[in-house]
């Protein structure tokens, strides 16, 4: 008994002799569940000194614990001997531990909790224990939980913030609420529980608090540790589960500042943090001892996987993420590292609970980009740990979950393959299957996985997958980046890959797709089908196809991320060879989304970076970046100004720091010299660069210093373009050096154009720093330059400038330099009138005409004009005029003028009778314009002529001019112009499509700026521009109408659009509409009436309807009921042909889905929508069923009478309109099929007529499919028959037998066949085989034979509604007359008008067949007979005389098409 001297004075502060032994059995009765409270004069005696009876109790147990056999069996001998109950120790540490459990404890009472614990577990650690009943799950899991409870959790506080807000602003949000159902026993319990954790922190801990509670914490767990070394837990599986979830709450209690391995802290003692044993404690639960290790191994994984995942550790199902922090990445950390200590340890005991473990990664990972990231690096690290067999089969069950119908596994399975791919290819061993080898190759991962999802359904996805091809591209590991290009360059036709270094990829020209699979339908096409639903067709699995498909996406993020995959691949590859694809990134710098023109800017930045030598992107670069300088985002602004600033102005040094090496200086130098020569166009938007930057002061004097110092030498031409855009708002130039180089070059003979115009600009922006005899000797020299006419006309304006800002500097104040100007420009004037004068005046000045020196002549007096036009003289007016008047059929436009206008000394130009070459005319009309500008009697005279010439003029040239000329005056004169607007409209439809888009560009300013107004027919002139012939005049029209005028009015498409209905069919009865006078040459040339042109009047109107508000469309279709249908319903309108057309359009127009509304159109999917955009979907349901109601009651009030009076009214008429206002009726049918009930309860009779009727036109429906399919069967037979009888042709029928052979016709259904614009498709083995020659060629009828038809078909109605006359004239078998009869089906009248033809058969027109006996003669005249029925009657004598007629002419005419005639 070596332990038990002092074992008494420590148990005796435990057993108070007042202590009830009925408590101490309540306690056990209850399982500890519910206890009754302690006599306080037992605890008052147990902790009247504090720790200390805890503590000495604890030594002294601790020595039993620790002895050898032989002395700790004599502890329970003792408690017996004794009679101390160990049931009432385990009672009172109980009420200790409890306290704890409860909410608002003090320090004291949490330290007492743990100290009881720790006596509870050293308890249990006697041998014995087990035997004298002390273990209870119940008492064991409290003690547990103490260790998580006694913890001031700084969470809670969080939580108790986070519930509080959203409680308020629903309240406040959702206002009164409906009485919602009585809360569950359940609920009302779980608040209890918020409650208690809420209010549990009330208490303020100092950091000495803390402190002692950590410690206490750290000892316990000690204890814990030590005893789960030797009590096993398998009995209890729930204890084990309770453990495992505290030493996961415990992991994450405090920072662990330095590393340690988890397996190997056996020694206790060495341990410093919590997270430390909490680890142990996990380890020690996987041993054997406390159960079945894989199951045991699973709980342990379950619990791991909230930490690896970054969420919530605690009770319940709904576990919140945790805001990312450096505690919570370093939790997620220990936890991977110690799930990999153990799979080293336990190796294949263990590779299923992972593979599970990482499934379940997969599966409940947070759909945030962060949360995913660090999930897949989690996933990829612990997949490192499985053999070759194990990695294989978790990549192929990757594979299947990629295909998943669920958005955020798809989406995380590209984070996984991105992350597999930054690592090594796996090396493979011997246990690998040749099927399962290709799992462990990056090729897999890319081509299957990868790109597989770029053609996903999901934008999500597809954007996911595009950036994380592009991420792949930039990464300079080479095994991903290669894998990447070698994928990109074996499945594309991608040419002239480089070998760059690292990489394994060769110059290659021509490549195959992979991957591929025979397409079912049997044709030569591959496909591939995507587990989503999506067959991928053979081009789309080219990379390129796929690229620039996604580049034109309708998201936003897949154009971005598709343009990141494209610059990666344009930097890897010979740029030379791949224009289609840097001229796509060139034009998505004009994307309507901004993120994707900054994108555009980035990117082609970084190519030009890449590849800074390359001209192809230089030139690419200037047009995508430098326009968007102007752009109306300022952001996007803001980006190309980085760009241009990063590449231009901060690569420009002096030039004695220049040097060819320096890629960065070559390419700056080459941009400039691009801008100076081939890319001169630009200008305009450089000018506005340049004007920012000058306002933020970027024009040191060093840069126009270094700039300066280039002028000398080879760059001497961009850098006076520069120093030309920068003069204007750079400090004081030093001029000498600009005078000596204006001196040299003014010198030369034959100076460059370009350089020499710069200079001039320059120095007329240093004119007012230059000295007066400076000034006054540039001035002459230019003065004389231009009087010599010796420079080229953009010099001459350049010179013009000049010589305007050199008198301006000069002058003191404007009157003053009025009279410099005219001083100087006079004499020029004057010999410009000279010698204009000596050319048109003159007999013998036409044949020594230079015609460049009079283009001169002509420029130089339209520019100096407008300096000094009080100079101008009446002649010079003359002589312009005179040249415009000088083609081959134009008389003089003097002659309008009168006499007394021109002096009588001055002789009239008399060369207005000869033809004067174009480019002088086109000339002369903008020095026409200008003098116009400038004189206003001039341009009274003057704007008739030049209307003139655009409708007589047949030069390309001289018609562009007018144009332009026009659009100026307008502007200037507004109210002049205004009326002559319909002749310049009419250049919409000019034969040059230059003129056609220079006219759209023009208008479109007009209509901006409103100088022009929406009046008469411009509206329906400007939107035919949507059909216009050439796809990029169509594609700008759109843009004019959608992005720059729309946004001006609005209202513009819904004012108009009925109209357009009246005004392209060329309907002109109505009382209202289409009543603008136009000339009958305007009516032909924007004219859209007849079948013909419908498919065009058609995306008119689906235009116009796509940009309408959900408000314009609804008030649209009630405003096309009342204008349209109610007039013909009332019979204000007549319903002849016209009408049909009109009736026809409009019918096809309520039933597009472009007139729906937004809200009430095809429900988005499911699957499609994010859970971000959940919210949203919610409230754009319930907007659908409001709109949606209020869209039913004003159909069926005020639109659905209309269309049954006009349904009678068509009926009445035999209007072919009728046709398509059933299917009208029919598609209304199915969307208010409940209120149409509703609305015909009053009229039963109107119902079931209108429910026959649309019952009769399914059949009908139902009937011509059948046809169509019988005849593609017939036609196959009649293809095999013909490869049996090659030698079968037409021949001619013998005179008076050209219907023997005629088929039988069934009856004809009443309502008639839908009108088509092209005859029905033929089958491709009728279009290809012998059976082609035996086809009539599908082409309209003239009016004559469609008027002799529909007299035929009134005839034979009025006989007998169940018969129709066929048309065919060729012979059936009698199997194919059974059919034909059996289905009760012909060919209509109207399919033969509308040119529309039937399959024929196998039989030749003449050749004899058993079927002659089922034709009939009567008189001697061959007609088609109709089916023996009892109800067969004859026709009468006229009606077959007339149908004898019409297949005579039908016949004819197919023997003249087949003939060749």
């Amino acid at each position: 008994m070596v332990a038990l001297p002092g074992f008494g004075s420590g148990l005796q502060p435990w057993c108070p002799l007042h202590l009830s032994p009925e408590w101490v059995d309540t306690v056990w009765e209850l399982d500890f569940t519910e206890i009754e409270p302690l006599d306080p004069s037992v605890e008052a005696e147990i902790v009247e000194t504090g720790l200390d009876a805890f503590t000495t109790l604890y030594e002294s147990l601790f020595s039993f614990a620790a002895e050898e056999h032989g002395s700790t069996e004599s502890i329970w001998t003792f408690f017996t001997e004794n009679n101390i109950s160990h049931s009432a120790l385990v009672a009172l540490f109980y009420h200790f531990v409890q306290i704890v459990h409860k909410k608002n404890v003090s320090v004291q009472h949490r330290e007492y909790g743990l100290h009881a614990a720790g006596l509870y577990f050293l308890l249990l650690e006697i041998p014995g224990s087990v035997a004298n009943q002390v273990f209870h799950p119940v008492m064991f899991d409290k003690c547990v939980q103490i260790l998580k409870k006694s913890w001031p959790q700084a969470s809670n506080l969080n939580r108790k913030r986070k519930k509080e807000q959203p409680k308020n602003s629903q309240a406040d949000s959702r206002g009164p609420r409906k009485r919602g159902k009585p809360p569950r026993k359940g609920d009302i319990e779980m608040d209890e529980i918020i409650e208690e954790q809420e209010n549990e922190e009330d208490i303020c801990f100092s950091s000495w608090d803390v402190c002692q509670i950590r410690n206490a914490i750290f000892r316990l767990l000690k204890n814990f540790l030590r005893l789960l070394s030797k009590f096993s837990l398998k009995e209890n599986p729930q204890c084990l589960q309770n453990c495992i979830e505290v030493f996961v709450a415990l992991t994450k209690f405090e920072p662990v500042l330095h590393e340690f391995h988890v397996t190997q802290a056996s020694n206790l003692n060495q341990a410093k943090y919590i997270a430390e044993l909490a680890y142990y404690g996990l380890y020690l639960l996987c041993s054997p001892i406390h159960g079945e290790e894989g199951k045991v191994i699973g709980w342990v994984f379950h619990q791991m996987l909230n930490v690896i995942l970054m969420l919530e550790v605690g009770e319940g199902s709904h576990r919140a993420p945790l805001a990312i922090t450096s505690p919570v990445i370093n939790s997620r950390n220990q936890a991977v590292q110690f799930i990999s200590s153990l799979v080293d340890e336990l190796k294949e005991s263990i590779f299923p609970v992972l593979r599970i473990l990482l499934q379940h990664i997969c599966a409940k990972v947070i759909d945030k980009s962060e949360y995913r990231t660090y999930a897949a690096q989690s996933l990829v690290q612990l997949l490192s740990k499985l053999p070759c067999r194990e990695y294989a089969t978790f990549i192929a069950w990757l594979y299947k979950y990629s295909r998943s119908s669920k958005i955020p596994y798809r989406v995380f399975t590209l984070d996984v393959a991105l992350v597999l791919l930054e690592l090594p290819e796996r090396e493979m061993d011997n246990t690998l299957s040749l099927e399962d080898q290709k799992f462990l190759k990056h090729k897999f991962l890319v081509q299957d996985i990868m790109f597989d999802r770029c053609l996903d359904k999901a934008p999500t996805v597809r954007s996911k997958a595009l950036s994380s091809f592009a991420h792949c591209l930039e990464l300079s590991d080479t095994s991903a980046s290669g894998s990447v290009l070698e994928f990109l360059i074996n499945n594309s036709t991608i040419s002239g890959a480089e070998s760059h270094p690292g990489t394994l990829l060769k110059n290659s020209s021509a490549f195959s797709c992979q991957k591929q699979t025979l397409n079912p339908s049997g044709g030569s096409g591959l496909i591939n089908t995507d587990s989503i639903g999506d067959t991928v067709g053979y081009s789309e699995r080219c990379v390129m196809a796929m690229l620039r498909k996604r580049i034109r996406d309708e998201k936003t993020n897949v154009r971005k991320s598709a343009l990141q995959v494209l610059v990666n691949i344009l930097k890897h590859c010979d740029v030379s060879v791949m224009k289609e694809e840097l001229s796509i990134l060139q034009d998505q710098c004009r994307d309507p989304a901004v993120s994707v023109r900054k994108q555009a800017l980035q990117s082609l930045t970084e190519l030009l970076m890449a590849h800074p030598r390359c001209v192809q992107i230089q030139k690419a670069w200037l047009m995508g970046i430098i326009p968007d300088v102007m752009d109306c985002e300022s952001t996007v602004q803001e980006k190309a100004l980085e760009c241009l600033d990063q590449l231009l102005l901060q690569n420009i040094k002096h030039y004695n720091k220049f040097h060819s090496g320096d890629d960065s200086q070559v390419l700056a130098w080459a941009l400039l010299d691009l801008l100076s020569t081939e890319s001169q166009g630009l200008s305009r938007y450089l000018n506005k660069a340049f004007y920012i930057w000058s306002k933020k002061d970027k024009f040191s004097s060093t840069f126009i210093n270094n700039m300066i110092s280039h002028t000398g030498t080879e760059h001497s031409a961009p850098a006076w373009m520069l120093l030309s855009r920068i003069a204007c708002s750079s400090p004081k130039l030093d001029y000498t050096k600009v005078i000596k180089s204006w001196e040299k070059i003014s010198s030369q003979q034959n100076p460059n154009s370009n350089t020499l115009g710069h200079i001039l600009c320059v120095i007329g922006h240093i004119a007012k720093h230059l000295p007066k005899s400076t000034r006054d000797k540039v001035t002459d020299v230019v003065k004389c330059k231009l009087s010599g006419f010796q420079w080229s006309l953009e010099l001459i304006s350049s010179a013009v400038d000049t010589l305007q800002r050199l008198c301006k500097a000069s002058a003191k104040t404007p009157v003053e330099e009025q009279e410099l100007l005219k001083e100087v420009c006079g004499d020029v004037l004057s010999t410009c009138v000279h010698c204009l004068s000596n050319i048109l005046l003159k007999e013998d000045g036409a044949e020594n005409m230079n015609e460049d020196l009079l283009v001169k002549y002509i420029f130089t007096l339209g520019d100096i004009a407008q300096l000094c036009p009080s100079s101008v003289e009446k002649r010079a007016f003359l002589l312009i005029q005179s040249i415009l008047a000088s083609s081959a059929n134009a008389a003089h436009l003097t002659s309008s003028q009168g006499s007394s206008e021109a002096p009588a000394s001055q002789p009239v130009p008399h060369f207005g009778g000869c033809v004067m070459p174009s480019a002088i005319r086109a000339h002369a009309i903008i020095t026409l314009g200008k003098l116009c500008l400038q004189h206003e009697d001039l341009a009274k005279k003057s704007i008739p002529a030049l209307v003139r010439e655009l409708e007589v003029c047949d030069d390309m040239a001289v018609r562009n001019n007018v144009v332009i000329v026009m659009c100026d005056l307008c502007i200037r004169y507004t109210i002049m112009v205004d009326k002559y607007i319909p002749n310049i409209s009419i250049c919409l439809k000019d034969s040059d499509p230059f003129i056609r888009k220079q006219t759209l560009i023009l208008l479109t300013n007009l209509l901006q700026e409103e100088f022009v107004k929406w009046k008469g027919s411009l509206f329906f002139r400007f939107v035919s521009t949507l059909i216009d012939s050439h796809p990029d005049i169509a594609s700008f029209g759109e843009f004019c109408l959608a992005h720059l005028l729309l946004k001006r009015n609005p209202v513009m498409f819904f004012q108009h659009f009925i109209e357009c209905i009246f005004h392209f069919n060329n309907y002109e009865k109505h009382e209202k509409y289409n009543k603008f006078p136009q000339s009958e040459r305007e009516k032909q040339l924007f004219s859209l009436k007849g079948k013909t042109n419908k498919e065009k009047r058609m995306k008119i109107y689906k235009f116009l309807l796509e940009h309408f508000t959900d408000d314009q469309r609804f008030n649209v279709t009630s405003n096309i009921c009342l204008s349209i249908l109610a007039y013909f319903a009332n019979g204000i309108l007549p319903l002849d042909m016209e009408a049909s057309e009109l009736l026809s359009d409009t019918f096809e127009v309520l039933s597009s889905k472009e007139i729906k509304l937004l809200a009430m159109r095809s429900k988005p999917d499911k699957d499609l929508v994010e859970e971000d955009d959940m919210a949203n979907a919610v409230m754009q349901e319930a907007q659908k069923k409001l709109i949606s109601q209020v869209q039913k009651r004003n159909f069926i009030e005020n639109i659905i009478p209309i269309i049954i009076s006009l349904k009678t009214v068509l009926e009445k008429n035999k209007s072919p309109a009728l046709r398509e206002l059933m299917y009208y009726l029919k598609e209304v049918m199915q969307d208010y099929r409940d209120e149409i009930k509703d609305f015909f309860a009053v009229d039963k009779q109107l119902a079931s007529e209108l429910e026959y009727d649309i019952k009769k036109y399914n059949e009908q429906l139902a009937q011509e499919e059948e046809l169509a399919k019988q005849a593609d069967v017939n036609t196959e037979t009649a293809g095999a028959a013909q490869v049996a009888a090659p030698s079968l042709e037409i021949m001619p029928a013998p005179t008076g037998q050209e219907n023997a052979s005629a088929p039988h016709a069934a009856s004809q259904p009443s309502i008639p066949m839908p009108s088509t614009n092209q005859a029905s498709p033929l089958p491709h083995s009728l279009e290809t085989g012998p059976l082609k020659k035996l086809m009539p060629k599908a082409r309209s009828m003239s009016l004559s034979t469609i008027a002799i038809l529909n007299s035929v078909k009134k005839a034979v109605e009025s006989n007998s509604r169940r018969r129709s006359i066929g048309v065919l004239p060729f012979t059936l078998n009698s199997e194919s007359v059974g059919k034909t009869q059996n289905h009760a089906s012909s060919y209509s009248l109207e399919q033969e008008s509308s040119g529309a033809t039937d399959h024929v058969t196998k039989r030749a027109v003449s050749t004899p067949e058993k079927t002659i006996s089922d034709v009939t003669f009567e008189a001697g005249v061959s007609y088609i007979g109709t089916p023996r029925t009892p109800f067969a009657r004859k026709l009468n004598p006229r009606v077959k005389e007339m149908t004898f007629y019409v297949y005579h002419c039908l016949i004819t005419r197919l023997h003249s098409l087949s003939s060749g005639r």
